[in-house]
């Protein structure tokens, strides 16, 4: 009777346990949106008409678009602004008026430092539907991703961000120039920029959080020379390095949290590469690098990355997209799950060789009170949403 006893509770728990971890992985159902584009470089969401839903815009090879919620009929803003690609794009509504502002970068040419990019902002017409037009903004070459951030005045700002310096050959020489730009009263004035910093070579991408309590973002960079975190000081934006370039660098970063005090950064390492990294603070010494855990070395040109709880259990996931580039081999998104502690990470598919990931965006699109994920695929051609069904 004890040994029946003892399996009945061995496998009481082990039903348990099956059931916290299908628990922790919401389903989710995908919707084609758009099988016809190029390249599908950046996604933004955002309320571009002003009626309280949010939408999907994509800067793709030569369009810059918007998906209108819930139809996703798609309207284009812009058309070849450069005769080279159109890189990134960032959305947001800076005035209050429940309308999104746009902002995008083009001219892509990593290979030519010295004068490729630009930088557009695109004045919305009364019909949002309609042709946008664009105002050309000073530039730094290689413009490669872009962001609005509130800065230490809680004044919104349009961050630039290259991926190499002016002039730098292989990494080295001049830094790249992340530049503030604000806004003036009448976009089609001159836009006063700032910088930012300058003391990184190769920038791949970066992420505006709060970390401390005074209102303005942060942000987190990686680049060749590893994940570093920025914080205002005396209105200068100061670089402070969390993980060094011991995996080739980082080309994604994203801020996660595991609860309310405590934190994480999840990386994609190297730039375009195959693991999936997890940072913790180790406390002690301020400049001393975080904890560093690899928790999938699969990925094959991993390119997309996201935190955020999209099932509810009062910590963020990872969801992670790769695009292949090199080779024919699978390609896909992946989303990671954290126990209680983050030390160890529950992995489940969400796409299974159908999206090529370029970039991805997580947002709660249908006001159901679950984030679900928004993708755009390069060599498979397609935006898509995962709804998320949950557990």
């Amino acid at each position: 009777m004890k040994m029946i006893h003892a399996i009945r509770i061995s496998l009481a728990m082990t039903i348990a346990t099956s059931l916290l971890r299908l628990d922790a992985a919401p389903r989710f159902r995908p919707q084609d949106v758009d099988n016809e584009i190029q390249i599908g470089y950046g996604l933004a969401i955002a309320d571009v008409d002003g009626d309280g839903k949010s939408d999907i815009l994509l800067a793709d090879k030569n369009q810059i678009v918007w998906y209108q919620n819930p139809s996703w009929k798609k309207y284009v803003i812009a058309e070849n602004l450069t005769e080279r690609d159109h890189v990134c794009i960032a959305a947001q509504d800076i005035d209050g008026d429940g309308m999104a502002e746009i902002a995008v970068g083009a001219g892509w040419n990593p290979g030519d430092t010295e004068k490729s990019g630009s930088v557009h902002y695109l004045e919305a017409p009364s019909d949002r539907t309609k042709r946008w037009t664009p105002i050309s903004l000073h530039h730094e070459p290689t413009v490669h991703r872009m962001h609005w951030v509130k800065n230490w005045r809680d004044e919104w700002e349009l961050l630039v961000l290259p991926l190499h310096g002016r002039g730098n050959k292989g990494g080295k020489g001049a830094g790249v120039k992340l530049l503030a730009y604000q806004v003036p009263e009448n976009p089609r004035d001159q836009w006063t920029t700032r910088l930012i910093n300058d003391d990184l070579h190769v920038t791949h991408n970066f992420d505006p959080g709060q970390w401390d309590s005074d209102g303005a973002s942060e942000l987190l960079i990686g680049g060749k020379e590893g994940v570093f975190v920025s914080n205002w000081v005396d209105g200068e934006m100061r670089l402070r390095m969390i993980g060094d370039d011991q995996g080739g660098g980082a080309g994604e970063v994203r801020k996660g949290a595991l609860g309310d005090d405590a934190e994480f950064v999840a990386a994609i390492e190297p730039i375009h590469g195959q693991s999936v990294v997890i940072y913790t603070p180790k406390g002690g010494a301020a400049k001393e690098p975080w904890k560093r855990v690899v928790i999938d070395d699969t990925l094959n040109d991993g390119h997309a990355l996201a935190c955020g709880d999209l099932s509810g259990i009062g910590r963020d996931q990872v969801v992670v997209g790769w695009r292949a580039m090199r080779g024919n081999g699978p390609v896909g998104i992946k989303l990671f799950t954290p126990n209680a502690t983050g030390d160890a990470w529950e992995v489940s598919v969400v796409d299974q060789d159908t999206m090529a990931c370029e970039d991805l965006k997580l947002a709660d699109l249908n006001d159901d009170g679950r984030l679900d994920i928004i993708a755009a695929g390069r060599k498979t051609k397609n935006v898509k949403i995962y709804w998320n069904e949950g557990p």
